[in-house]
């Protein structure tokens, strides 16, 4: 007799799975989604001058592209921080997904931004170099972004069906408590 070894879930099972999480929601995770995506859309909107806004400028205007990148990113990234709402215990890929999420925020930022107001870019590449290699890149680091969110979002759904948290002990009575 062969020893069985695990197998890794496919993308079927695991979407699925994320599914099935998405649709065990509270209200209160449903409302942190909402309200999480609304402030990474500020966020990122605001400091990127996908919002007009006297505060910041922007050299180059906007791409087509960009708008559909800052929404999706937004609201994925809504979506994933509702996820650690209910977490009560530690789960193993907490930390990837979480990781995960971060590098695809920051992704998604400098996929939106002005390619000229980039100061990392700037200093890396100068002024022209930003317009000539940075700006064709960006829509490569826009999809990255939405890659990295949506599997970062795939895992924590999944984890909350396969993996679910066993509920909170109750707090011990404090000592001299009437019984």
């Amino acid at each position: 007799m062969t020893p069985v070894t695990p197998t890794r879930a496919s993308w079927r099972d695991t979407a699925g799975l994320a599914l099935v999480g998405l649709r065990t929601w509270t209200p209160r995770q449903r409302v942190v989604a909402v309200g999480a995506a609304l402030a990474v859309g500020l966020l990122i909107g605001w400091a990127t001058v996908l919002i007009p806004n006297p505060v910041f400028s922007r050299e180059i205007p906007p791409v087509w592209w960009n708008y559909p990148v800052w929404i999706l990113t937004s609201a994925l990234s809504g979506m994933l921080v509702a996820t650690y709402v209910r977490s009560a215990a530690p789960d193993p890929d907490e930390a990837r997904s979480s990781r995960l999420g971060m590098a695809g925020g920051v992704l998604a930022w400098f996929a939106v931004g002005c390619p000229v107001c980039n100061k990392l870019a700037l200093l890396a590449l100068g002024y022209s170099g930003a317009i000539t290699w940075f700006a064709p890149v960006q829509p490569f680091l826009g999809l990255a972004a939405l890659a990295l969110t949506a599997v970062a979002l795939v895992w924590r759904l999944r984890g909350q069906v396969a993996c679910p948290a066993p509920p909170a002990a109750p707090a011990p009575a404090p000592e001299g408590a009437a019984r």
